[in-house]
Parts: structure tokens; sequence; C-alpha cells
């Protein structure tokens, strides 16, 4: 069961796919994280340009230590590398893991793309690797992640206050999110039918 956790197969959707994180990656994900140039936003620690190489090696090197596993998030119909996302906090022992250290070009938000890789993630956690929880967690002043955290059907477990040192000197408040097991049939079914209304794109 422990080495099924640090599988990252490739998972396809209709919208999109999550491909294994590869150095040769980086020059697409360098691209597209230029869109708006989100790195440059307070709540968020998104690679810049010129740091995807070494957040590539970091995810990596995670991969190996067994606490990460990395995809690149592309988009099905173009092809285009549009970000990336994450299991981290693996815990196999306790059948859990995290969701996140997630980004997306500023043209891939707000459309299937988001929803249909969370959907993708949430399925295989839960029905390949039989979770009994799945985590979620933000920036207290990141009220974009939450509302998309919130749409998805997670619920909010908590606030830790005082939980990271932020990288500019800042104390950054973690909002705790997650679906449990016996939610997960609602939350496959919430996200099944907010992807309905992409079919026709």
């Amino acid at each position: 069961m422990t080495s099924a956790f640090l599988e990252a197969p490739v998972l396809r959707g209709d919208h999109v796919v999550l491909e294994p994180l590869a150095p040769e990656h980086e020059a697409e994900l360098a691209e597209a994280v230029q869109e708006g140039e989100q790195w440059r936003l307070w709540v968020t620690r998104i690679p810049s340009p010129q740091e995807m190489a070494a957040e590539i090696r970091r995810r990596l090197t995670e991969h190996e230590a067994g606490t990460m596993v990395p995809w690149t998030v592309r988009d099905a119909r173009t092809g285009r590398a549009v970000g990336m996302t994450t299991y981290m906090n693996v815990r196999p022992d306790n059948r859990r893991l995290e969701i996140g250290s997630t980004w997306l070009a500023l043209s891939a938000q707000r459309t299937a793309v988001n929803p249909e890789a969370k959907l993708l993630l949430l399925t295989r956690a839960f029905e390949d690797l039989d979770c009994v929880a799945v985590e979620f967690r933000t920036h207290w002043h990141n009220r974009r992640s939450r509302c998309a955290i919130e749409a998805l059907g997670a619920k909010q477990d908590g606030v830790l206050r005082n939980q990271d040192l932020w990288r500019d000197g800042t104390v950054r408040d973690v909002v705790v999110y997650s679906v449990i097991d016996a939610e997960w049939p609602s939350v496959r079914l919430g996200l099944s039918e907010r992807l309905r209304a992409y079919a026709g794109d």
C-alpha cells in the first residue's frame, strides 16, 4: 500500500491530463506561470519562471523522500502544460494525504481544468488508495483559493494560527479543509455535475 501511495500514474479526463512531473517540463511551466505574474501574489508560493527548475527539483526530491507525489497539469484539448499539483504530506500508515502546492496559468483558472483535476486526484485517493480523508490547506487571506476549495465540497476543519513563517516575514494562518471517505460519493457527484456544464465546450 505504501508504494501505491507514491506512484504517479497518468490521470486522464476530458479536459485535463495529469502526468508525472519531469525536468523537461520546465520551459512549458515557466511560460505558463508568466500569465498574470502570479508569483507576485503575496498569499501564494508560486515559483517565478527563473525559479521553475529549482521548484521541479524540489518536488522530485520530495517524491524520492516519500512525502510528495508531483504532477504537471496539462490541458487535454491543447496539450499545453498549464500548471502543477501534488499529493503532499503523504501518510500511507494513516491512509491520509493532502492535495496542494497547486497553481494554474491564469487562462486555465475558472475553467473545467481545476474541478476535473481535483476529481481525478480525489478519485485515485479514495477509490484506488482507500484513503479515509484528503486535506486541503490555504492561506487565510487567499479568498480565491478558499472559495475554490469550498466549491469542491470540502469542509473546513479549522484554522492553524501562526502556522507558517512567510517569505516576506509575515506569519501565515492556515485554513484546513478536508473531504472524508463518507462524504466522497456526494463530493464526486457534485464535481461530476459541475463538469457537465463544460460538456459542450
